[in-house]
């Protein structure tokens, strides 16, 4: 309705000028110490505060474009706090890869390419998208690296490798639940770990709670 879509502009309005980074830490546990660290979306706007809420808000109301460039300046004013041996890892939506403005040199994310992995999520699809193989290119001969988000939640898994040569997977959260108790999930796990082995990429598991979690994982590779 017009009143539903009138306040929720306002809410949206709001929340744009609210925004905030987090920071969670990725850990190696083999060397014991962070590796990374990834840029989370947060907002002070009660009714708006995760970033699947703030998407939804900005899909609904057409803004994706505003929301994208203010979760940019949001990045970028607090990648200071973040040490200077670390990387950042910054999630981009697939479509994001069609905007000609992430390949520019002169955009500030640019000149912090070097340190930033750029993750694409495994739960939406690539199709539709000009060039991904050449984009791809572009943004590694710019120094970025990227990733594969959410593996597990999606379903054109095995396309994202072919398609964005990854150096970087993390397995998402729900495959990594209770592990320890699903000889089924540990199976996947352990599939995943042996696949990206020989095709030299990384593994990162998301959502680790547990000590039993850690251990399992540990085990699996």
């Amino acid at each position: 309705a017009a009143g539903d879509l009138a306040g929720l502009s306002a809410c949206f309005g709001r929340a744009l000028k609210k925004l905030w980074i987090a920071y969670q830490p990725i850990v190696s546990c083999g060397k014991k110490q962070v590796y990374a660290y990834e840029a989370l979306l947060r907002s002070d706007e009660p009714s708006l505060r995760m970033p699947e809420p703030i998407f939804q808000a900005a899909e609904r109301l057409e803004q994706g474009k505003a929301l994208e460039e203010a979760l940019w300046q949001a990045t970028l004013a607090s990648v200071p706090s973040v040490p200077a041996e670390a990387l950042i890892f910054i999630n981009i939506r697939p479509d994001e890869l069609a905007n000609e403005a992430l390949y520019l040199p002169d955009r500030p994310l640019s000149k912090l390419a070097s340190r930033v992995v750029l993750e694409i999520t495994e739960r939406v699809s690539l199709e539709g998208i000009e060039d991904v193989d050449g984009r791809v290119e572009r943004l590694k001969a710019m120094g970025f690296r990227l990733a594969i988000d959410d593996l597990g939640a999606g379903y054109s898994g095995l396309t994202s490798f072919a398609h964005l040569k990854p150096e970087l997977v993390k397995i998402d959260a729900a495959l990594i639940r209770g592990v320890e108790l699903e000889p089924v999930k540990a199976k996947l796990i352990k599939t995943v770990v042996n696949m990206c082995g020989d095709m030299g990429i990384q593994v990162i598991s998301e959502g680790v709670e547990t000590a039993q979690e850690r251990d399992a994982l540990l085990g699996l590779g």
